[in-house]
């Protein structure tokens, strides 16, 4: 190899930067040394964060795709090293979130031969990203990069995985780095519906009197908001959000219905019962929207709008079916539409908004979702929140309140506990003029709280609130309420003191446990320059509610939980999940 000429690992950095990707995480090791030594050589705008964990990697790429709309680079070494990403990568895929994976991997001539830190990285993935390449040459490098991010990016987004044999990475490259993609095969479409699937959505929406619209995470990914503003304002359609949806239609709209499913609003839950159409725009509907799928919408006309076909049909077979970029299908569909009767409609649903409005108790101590609203009107909900996954995240997207999508950043299809820090990291990095708040329980930030040292180094501003109950509260939610009390493996005994946790790592820390601090404390480390571990000590025993009971349709929606005494759940003879008492 000459002088002047690049090996593979030089061609696979300098091909990432080329395309634009401006940010990688990673961790180095034996079969990615080549790799990392073209990162030292070559890099020039790229930014590289050295982690503490793979996991933690591939949660901060993942946060900073969710904050910016732009795939990150994830560098690992082989083996354990990429395993470790598993989780990350699975992350990404259920909630279609971009991002370009790059595993080493042992040298060629050893590949399925049990070497050092070998694993089939390539099948062991192979379910969980939207594609895959094992490099054979590094000829095939700028190629293979050009396509990687094209696929990740364009269609329904995911992970795709590049598995690089340490040998590719030390041989020379030959060719440019410019390349043609060679896909016959993938060809996705913006407008794959025919004109005739719109008119039928038009007239369909016309007849309706009792319309609602569902804005899924696909409205965003495609930044359709403008368009599904226009829609539901032109026909004074009520919109319900899922999850990943939050954001995508203002919070803060009277035709807002906030979210739906297990834990969302009563009205929305009861508007999808009462409704004539549902017009779901770029939503999965999965088993925590729709209750039991035979009965959801069972009186309506069930419209599908998403980019990939694969998602109609799985659990409700729409009666329109429309297959498309949720912005674009939404652009060519609002010239034909024509508003309908809906006043009587609405009129119901406002009264559903005062019966069953989102509350929670003040007395008997510091209550989770007193923190997530008085942090709503301490931003105005611009802040961006990173949630952790259990309690804390449902109360988060009940009370926080989002005008605009790319604001709440939390772990939907595969509910990750350990995601919520570093996809704060992921999300300070991409967007460092702004607020970044994580929302965590004490369970799932221990599992990756060794990201701190990634947050430190790089003096990002994060404030991390600590939910700390000192419980898996969510699973102790369940044993509560279906399993007769019988709290097993939930007890958190031995947390250590996230405050001198925090003193540790180079961060401000103070303890919440007072009511009449909140405001103070709050503020303090909002304003703080720097990253904060804020450790509330929040009451033991709060259940989420509303709540939909697993195997119950949206109908059965549970307002409360009846007590014995504050702050302890109640016996099984006054369960409402059973009895059906207090339900929406």
């Amino acid at each position: 190899m000459s002088e002047n000429q690049m090996n593979g690992a030089e061609a696979l950095i300098q091909s990432l930067e080329k395309i634009g990707i401006e940010i990688m995480f990673g961790l180095p090791g034996g079969s990615a040394i080549p790799l990392f030594d073209a990162l030292y050589k070559v890099r020039k705008k790229m930014k590289f964060v050295l982690v503490r964990h793979e996991q933690g990697a591939a949660h901060e790429a993942d946060g900073y795709a969710r904050a910016t709309g732009k795939p990150a680079a994830v560098l690992v070494t082989s083996g354990p090293g990429a395993t470790n990403t598993v989780t990350g990568i699975m992350t990404a895929h259920m909630d279609s979130v971009p991002m370009i994976v790059i595993t080493g991997q042992s040298v060629r001539g050893m590949l399925g031969k049990d070497a050092f830190q070998e694993a089939d990285v390539f099948n062991l993935t192979m379910p969980i990203v939207k594609h895959s390449y094992l490099l054979k040459s590094a000829n095939d490098i700028p190629r293979v990069v050009k396509e990687a991010v094209h696929i990740a990016t364009t269609g329904r987004p995911g992970p795709v995985l590049i598995d690089v044999p340490k040998d590719v990475g030390t041989e020379a490259c030959t060719v440019g780095l410019e390349a043609e993609m060679n896909l016959p095969g993938y060809k996705p479409e913006k407008r794959g519906y025919a004109p005739e699937t719109l008119r039928q959505i038009a007239d369909a929406l016309a007849k309706s009197q009792r319309p609602v619209i569902i804005a899924g995470h696909g409205a965003a990914l495609s930044h359709a908001e403008d368009e599904l503003l226009a829609l539901a304002e032109k026909l004074q359609i009520p919109v319900a959000s899922t999850l990943l949806g939050k954001g995508v239609f203002p919070d803060s709209h009277p035709l807002s219905l906030e979210g739906l499913g297990m834990h969302g609003t009563a009205y929305a839950n009861r508007a999808l019962v009462e409704c004539d159409l549902m017009l779901s725009v770029g939503a999965r509907l999965d088993d925590r929207i729709l209750g039991v799928p035979s009965q959801f919408c069972r009186n309506a006309v069930k419209i599908h709008i998403d980019i990939d076909a694969a998602e109609f049909g799985k659990l409700i077979k729409p009666d329109i079916r429309c297959r498309g970029d949720a912005k674009t299908a939404l652009q060519d569909l609002l010239p034909l539409v024509k508003r309908g009767d809906t006043a009587e409609w609405r009129k119901r649903l406002d009264g559903y908004k005062k019966k069953w409005p989102l509350a929670y108790s003040k007395k008997g101590g510091l209550h989770p979702p007193q923190i997530i609203d008085a942090l709503n009107g301490l931003t105005g909900g611009k802040a961006i929140m990173a949630t952790d996954v259990g309690q804390h995240q449902m109360w988060a997207w009940q009370f926080y309140k989002c005008d605009k999508p790319w604001q709440f950043i939390t772990s939907g299809g595969a509910g990750t506990m350990g995601f919520g820090l570093p996809a704060a990291i992921g999300a300070q990095f991409g967007r460092p003029g702004e607020t970044v708040i994580c929302i965590a329980g004490d369970g799932g930030f221990q599992m990756t709280m060794s990201e701190l040292a990634t947050a430190g180094i790089h003096k990002l501003p994060i404030k991390i609130i600590i939910m700390n109950n000192h419980y898996l509260g969510m699973v102790r939610q369940w044993q509560d309420m279906f399993y007769d009390e019988r709290y097993s493996g939930v007890d958190l005994e031995g947390n250590p003191d996230f405050v001198e946790l925090a003193k540790a790592y180079g961060f401000l820390g103070m303890n919440l446990k007072r009511a009449a601090d909140i405001q103070k404390v709050l503020k303090k480390a909002l304003a703080h320059p720097g990253p904060v571990i804020v450790n509330v000590e929040v009451v033991k025993h709060e259940e989420v509610f509303p709540m939909v009971p697993p195997g119950k349709p949206l109908e059965d929606t549970v307002m409360e939980h009846p007590r014995r005494k504050p702050g302890r759940p109640a016996g099984r003879k006054n369960n409402p999940a059973k009895s059906g008492k207090q339900s929406a």
